[in-house]
């Protein structure tokens, strides 16, 4: 686990979630001491580990600061659909509507660090309005709004992907989200970046088998449009990928 010994300070080991959510709206200094203190509240997990389950709506913001995780559904035969990948900076544990039915739950990818806020004094969280409730206690309700905005944007896409693009299409979607996502918290270059996801985890975020990612991936490289080497992506042609896919990045307005 990431502490002082290893020469890292808290800002530093909160970079991810203070680059993500000043993104979305600028920082005061007060909420920026608030993200600097989760440095020193870390807590660590495997591979595999359940970060939330199904139904949990505990409004307790717990954030990712370093390694990979998805939100997911498993249906009783074993098959796995996952509805998005988390990365360095996002939150699990926190929901804007008082006793949400959820039908999905966190599950780490790698070895990840995790931070929690502590409770609020108010009593229970999950039962609070949102007006008064569980974003006024944390001290981000703004910052937390427009990530859930984000949140249902990014999901939206993945619909489209899952339901009208090509297997191809959606392979190069994905990877120019992770590519932006990424970009955003400053963990990827202007055409690189680390995706540390086996061809399973791609398959099951892609709707796809895992021979079938394995020849889309493939086909990418021979048409010259990525390099692969292990968790190292690079896009090799941006415009060309941008177009194949139809993408548009997220464009973030703060305060709308």
């Amino acid at each position: 686990m990431p502490t002082r010994a290893n020469g890292m300070s808290p800002a530093a080991i909160t970079a991810a979630v203070f680059k993500r959510l000043d993104a979305l709206k600028p920082l005061s200094l007060g909420q920026a001491k608030r993200i600097e203190s989760l440095g020193e509240r870390l807590e660590a997990a495997p591979p595999g580990a359940t970060l939330q389950s199904d139904g949990d709506g505990r409004a307790r913001p717990t954030f990712i600061l370093s390694g990979w995780a998805c939100r997911q559904r498993l249906l009783p035969d074993g098959r796995r659909q996952i509805f998005s990948i988390l990365i360095p900076g996002d939150a699990v544990g926190f929901c804007l509507h008082p006793s949400p039915m959820s039908s999905a739950s966190a599950v780490a990818l790698t070895k990840i660090v995790l931070a929690t806020f502590e409770a609020p004094s108010y009593g229970s969280s999950s039962s609070a309005p949102l007006s008064n409730g569980p974003s006024d206690a944390w001290g981000f309700p703004e910052h937390m709004r427009l990530s859930a905005c984000l949140e249902e944007g990014l999901l939206l896409d993945h619909i489209v992907r899952l339901g009208r693009q090509t297997a191809y299409e959606r392979t190069a979607h994905l990877l120019l989200e992770l590519h932006w996502r990424l970009a955003l918290i400053g963990q990827a270059g202007e055409r690189r970046f680390t995706m540390p996801l086996t061809q399973e985890v791609l398959a099951d975020v892609l709707g796809l088998s895992i021979v079938h990612v394995n020849r889309t991936l493939q086909q990418l490289r021979r048409d010259r449009l990525i390099e692969l080497s292990g968790a190292h992506v690079v896009m090799l042609d941006l415009p060309r990928l941008t177009v194949i896919a139809d993408y548009q990045p997220p464009v973030l307005t703060p305060g709308t």
